[in-house]
């Protein structure tokens, strides 16, 4: 990094949604909503995992890494979101910029990660049902969830020293109220042909493998569920999945859906991007937590009282 462009000194500008500056105090309003059902409805589910002992299941372990996960993801964006439109501070230093691109991006690959291990939950809970509890044993649920954690910070850190050693001559104005990756290079003078490269094999091997994966699981899933000869049980089967397969489209679908304008939207209106990537931050942790309270039989009973012995 240049000598006047040390991460002590340098900041960069964050901005609010395109076409909405005069009307900051009242979209405030519904991102603290957001703020606060996100972490209303994960903090209840990991409460109820918690408390009640028949929660205490290889499906309802990663439901509360989903949850653990969705509310990293809603914190990463809270130490700016607010300061940017309600109170009008834009500046953010390098550093601060730096660890929060880092939380956004290991959560949001988490996340990814988590329902790619729900996937395989819901893969050997109905292909091999009487061995469910012996392959899925409370160590290999935890060590599965230490592997997520390490999958998703140890390639993340690469990212973060090729940053650091990048200068940013051009316009510090970033394209949002918080940190990301592509933002970052963009505004980069030397050469990001590394950076890139590196951010395209971690999307290859994560945001791309994770779904390959999920899909294929859930091939093999309806292949045995044809295979049972009771309506009724092949109904019950795939119940099981509904909740997992809408969280799976509550997150993949706004991730593919800001690609394609990233991509191929460069004549779309900037507020058509402000409002797609804050849709992929923001809106899974707000609806996860009420598509498995809706879709999930226990959590529906405790939560409405209707079973509360554990």
């Amino acid at each position: 990094m240049s000598p006047g462009n040390s991460s002590d000194s340098l900041a960069f500008l964050l901005v609010s949604i395109p076409g909405l500056a005069h009307f900051h105090r009242w979209v405030v309003i519904p991102f603290c909503l957001i703020y606060l059902l996100a972490m209303l409805g994960n903090c209840t589910i990991l409460l109820v995992v918690r408390t009640y002992q028949r929660l205490h299941e290889p499906m309802y372990y990663f439901l509360s890494m989903l949850a653990i996960t969705d509310l990293g993801l809603t914190l990463s964006t809270l130490p700016t979101v607010p300061h940017v439109f309600w109170f009008g501070v834009m500046e953010i230093r390098f550093p601060v910029c730096l660890t929060q691109m880092f939380c956004i991006h290991a959560f949001s690959f988490m996340e990814s990660s988590v329902l790619l291990a729900m996937a395989f939950d819901r893969y050997v809970a109905i292909c091999y049902p009487l061995r469910y509890s012996s392959i899925l044993t409370p160590s290999r649920v935890a060590k599965a969830g230490l592997a997520i954690v390490c999958r998703c910070t140890m390639t993340l850190f690469p990212l973060i020293c090729l940053l650091t050693r990048m200068s940013f001559c051009r316009s510090h104005v970033l394209s949002h109220s918080y940190c990301l990756h592509q933002d970052m290079i963009r505004l980069a003078c030397t050469n990001s042909t590394l950076n890139s490269l590196y951010g395209l094999t971690l999307v290859l091997l994560i945001v791309i493998l994770d779904p390959v994966l999920i899909t294929v699981s859930y091939i093999m899933i309806i292949k045995t569920v044809l295979g049972i000869a009771s309506r009724e049980a092949q109904a019950k089967a795939l119940n099981t999945c509904i909740s997992h397969f809408s969280a799976v489209l509550v997150f993949y679908v706004p991730m593919v859906g800001l690609s394609i304008i990233h991509r191929y939207g460069k004549d779309a209106a900037p507020i058509s991007h402000a409002l797609m990537a804050n849709i992929y931050l923001f809106i899974p942790p707000v609806l996860n937590p009420i598509i498995y309270s809706m879709q999930t039989k226990h959590i529906q009973n405790i939560l409405f009282s209707k079973d509360l012995h554990s």
